[in-house]
């Protein structure tokens, strides 16, 4: 680490469970990043601001005037530019020495396929359940730890699964494909906006647990916030033996 690391990184290295070590871990590792909205920004901004080397964010929207409420890592003057490549200013306006590989496309299974292969993280920032499925496969298989969150109106969660651990559930043991699920989205339902900034916070805190060894992660845990009330509930969750991704099975 340089004198200038060892300086912009200092609070993280005053912590034991981080130190020196866990810090030239989180400088040498790379995150992937699936959508770079309300979830996606605070992700962003708090994973270049820590360090971590290598950030790839994918997302095929454009920054529109109705995301400025809550997705904090666009601007005005960035209005009708590329989510990713906003993502990519911001982060770089924090910390020009984290490389940002920014693509402007939809998250489909062969593009995480690859993706998802050269990450050591990947954090699940979409709004969709065909993507998250997708993210989650490709996890999986991979065997990359996925940190996702989702949030709606006042209501949010976030988990960790880690493929790596056998008790781990995958995302489908939760919420199986064949589920049916009714698609909320900010556009019809709305979303309070710090909620956004809580849930993104917590996934760059699992990340960055999981990239530098600090802390037990959320492995296993699903934790719920209703944010009219500023309530958690934690619920325990899993590996299902007859799910169609990751059960014994399959």
């Amino acid at each position: 680490m340089t004198d200038d690391q060892l300086l912009r990184y200092s609070r993280h290295i005053l912590l034991n469970e981080i130190g020196i070590e866990g810090q030239e871990r989180i400088l040498g590792s790379h995150a992937l990043i699936v959508g770079a909205g309300g979830l996606g920004s605070p992700v962003a901004l708090y994973l270049g601001s820590s360090g971590v080397g290598h950030i790839t964010v994918i997302d095929h929207d454009t920054v529109d005037m109705t995301n400025l409420q809550r997705q904090i890592a666009h601007t005005m003057g960035r209005v009708g530019r590329p989510k990713v490549e906003s993502a990519q200013t911001a982060i770089g306006a924090i910390n020009p020495e984290v490389q940002v590989t920014p693509i402007v496309a939809r998250a489909d299974a062969a593009l995480l396929d690859t993706l998802v292969a050269q990450a050591d993280v990947v954090l699940d920032c979409c709004d969709n359940f065909a993507t998250r499925h997708a993210i989650n496969a490709a996890c999986v298989k991979h065997r990359k730890p996925l940190v996702s969150g989702a949030a709606i109106r006042f209501d949010a969660q976030v988990c960790v699964f880690d493929p790596r651990d056998a008790l781990s559930p995958c995302y489908a043991c939760v919420f199986p494909a064949d589920t049916t699920f009714e698609e909320t989205r900010c556009a019809t339902m709305g979303v309070f906006a710090p909620l956004v900034g809580i849930i993104g916070s917590m996934q760059a805190a699992e990340a960055l647990k999981l990239l530098s060894g600090a802390g037990r992660p959320l492995t296993g845990r699903l934790l719920m916030l209703d944010g009219r009330a500023m309530e958690f509930t934690e619920m325990r969750i899993g590996r299902q033996a007859g799910c169609t991704v990751c059960g014994v099975s399959h």
